[in-house]
């Protein structure tokens, strides 16, 4: 029994950043805007969450880890929604990007080679004799407010149908391109928020290229989710009990490591393959739109 529910406790810490920042993935494709630049998003988050801890402490290192994901969000909103660039070459220029500028600044900061010195994290609760973090009940909240703020208000269902129709949302006088930023600009606070959870909150330190495809899975949990908050939150999880059970795995030596590794992803492209035609993405997803080509 202690072995299932410390088994749980491992789904719930791996599962929920790749949850966090397939929320706001949410945000940003129910809106229009395809996100590949989720995962360096989310990298920037951890960097500078485990900055901001580092120098102020760890409630500081979260704020600063959102505020650097709403960055990384503007900047791919300004050149998709204002400049209409292709999203798909933007999302991979944004993960180029954050590679590129942690590593400039890890060197200027921390004088680090591949990973930062120990940062401080905040006070765990306890769940059942297993503790955890206090933002894996926050993500569930989150869960449940994004449903209900997408489902039950004029802000949620507007962005929805800009998302689905741009020009129908036009014509009824919704302003496509401010919801566009709004749901970009969500999707980075959410991933930035992701990302001090890895450094802050599960390791301890910032460590180069530590999200390892994270962002690119939830990108899968959304779609395995049908693009509804708690269908990719329970793909989310799901991905975090492969991996979890590919660690105990490693830890009994059964098998090679690199192919225990490697699990988890596997298994998240044979569910995807799975539901090919059997989910279905907001329509004017990846659809760049101008009032002047309308």
């Amino acid at each position: 029994m202690d072995g299932l529910l410390e088994l749980a406790a491992s789904a719930l810490r791996l599962g929920i950043p790749v949850a966090i920042c397939a929320l706001g993935a949410l945000w940003s494709e129910r809106s229009g805007v395809i996100n590949i630049g989720m995962e360096g998003m989310m990298l920037t988050g951890a960097f500078w969450g485990a900055a901001g801890a580092f120098w102020y402490g760890p409630t500081a290192g979260i704020l600063l880890a959102v505020a650097a994901g709403l960055v990384m969000a503007l900047l791919h909103a300004a050149v998709t929604v204002s400049g209409r660039v292709d999203q798909i070459v933007s999302g991979v220029a944004i993960n180029i990007l954050a590679y590129g500028l942690n590593r400039f600044f890890g060197y200027r900061i921390f004088n680090m080679a591949a990973s930062s010195p120990d940062v401080p994290g905040l006070p765990e609760i306890s769940a059942g004799g297993v503790a955890l973090s206090w933002i894996v009940p926050f993500a569930f909240v989150l869960t449940g407010l994004s449903w209900l703020v997408l489902t039950r208000t004029g802000f949620g269902l507007r962005l929805q149908a800009v998302g689905e129709n741009p020009a129908a949302a036009d014509a009824a006088g919704i302003s496509v391109p401010v919801l566009r930023y709004a749901g970009v600009l969500l999707g980075g606070a959410f991933a930035g928020l992701a990302g001090a959870y890895l450094s802050i909150e599960h390791t301890g330190m910032y460590v180069e290229g530590m999200t390892q495809g994270k962002g690119f899975i939830a990108l899968a949990a959304l779609i395995v989710g049908n693009w509804n908050p708690f269908g990719l939150v329970g793909a989310s999880l799901l991905f975090g009990l492969f991996e979890a059970m590919s660690f105990r795995l490693v830890q009994s030596q059964t098998l090679p490591y690199q192919f225990v590794q490697m699990a988890p992803y596997l298994l998240t492209l044979a569910v995807l393959a799975g539901l090919r035609g059997k989910t279905r993405a907001p329509a004017a997803t990846g659809q760049n739109w101008s009032r002047d080509e309308t």
